[in-house]
């Protein structure tokens, strides 16, 4: 894989200012902080705990940071946090520290487990579910966690990847309307 590191590492270099690898504390299992790694999509200046972009023409991202989310390579660098032994292959998807004051008893089930690349949020809509449906995902992960799931999801995770399906976030929340939905 280094090859393609040094190769995404120069492009994203080469195309716009600033670092390549986006850094950001997280949490992790018990709720444990850890700088979490990307390689940056976005343009410098933009509010790091903004929304998610919607569409691949959001102005906020590099061009080559839209094709690195589109084919899921901006998270790469989370292979050194798997080698750190802060996240997982497989789990659910490591959160901003701030949302967990959000979170009920229920959702911060989630904590339980090590963050991971991908879960099963990942495999059943991605950008398409609501963050309230990603909890229940992956609270659901955590309470059904097992090497044949683990293996179920990472299939599924090369399948979305390959299909491109879900990449952007069509809305956040299910108390957040659309501008197709109203007011």
């Amino acid at each position: 894989m280094l090859p393609v590191f040094v190769a995404i590492f120069i492009a994203v270099k080469l195309t716009s200012k600033g670092p390549a690898i986006f850094k950001q504390d997280r949490a992790g299992c018990n709720g444990r902080p850890f700088v979490f790694y990307k390689f940056r999509t976005m343009r410098l200046g933009v509010d790091p705990f903004g929304p998610s972009p919607k569409s691949g023409d959001d102005a906020r991202l590099t061009k080559i940071g839209k094709f690195l989310r589109e084919h899921s390579l901006d998270e790469l660098p989370q292979l050194f946090n798997v080698l750190k032994g802060e996240m997982s292959i497989v789990g659910p998807r490591p959160l901003y520290i701030s949302q967990m004051a959000e979170w009920d008893q229920r959702q911060k089930k989630r904590l339980l487990a090590k963050p991971g690349i991908t879960g099963l949020a990942q495999i059943s809509g991605r950008g398409h579910l609501t963050c309230e449906e990603k909890l229940e995902l992956d609270v659901k992960y955590v309470e059904t966690a097992s090497f044949l799931v683990d293996i179920k999801i990472v299939i599924g995770t090369i399948d979305q990847v390959l299909g491109r399906e879900g990449i952007y976030e069509k809305r956040y929340s299910k108390t957040e309307y659309t501008r197709t939905e109203g007011k």
